[in-house]
């Protein structure tokens, strides 16, 4: 697996919260009192994030990153 930046990280873990706030089930085990950021980072952590990274290059191609 490619290492991803923290950008990416972050934009992941943002991502999958805006999902989770907005009622998409939670694929991990978590807390009455964990907010969706703190599932998501669970869900990161864990490998189960079910998204993909996309690079797109200056040169036109791009590059599909798994993230689990």
């Amino acid at each position: 697996m490619e290492k991803l930046s923290i950008f990416e990280v972050t934009r992941l873990i943002s991502a999958r919260a805006l999902q989770i706030s907005l009622g998409a089930p939670p694929l991990v085990k978590y807390s009455k009192d964990s907010s969706p950021t703190d599932i998501a980072k669970i869900e990161f952590d864990q490998k189960v994030l079910p998204i993909n990274v996309i690079r797109a290059f200056p040169n036109g191609k791009s590059e599909i990153v798994e993230v689990n």
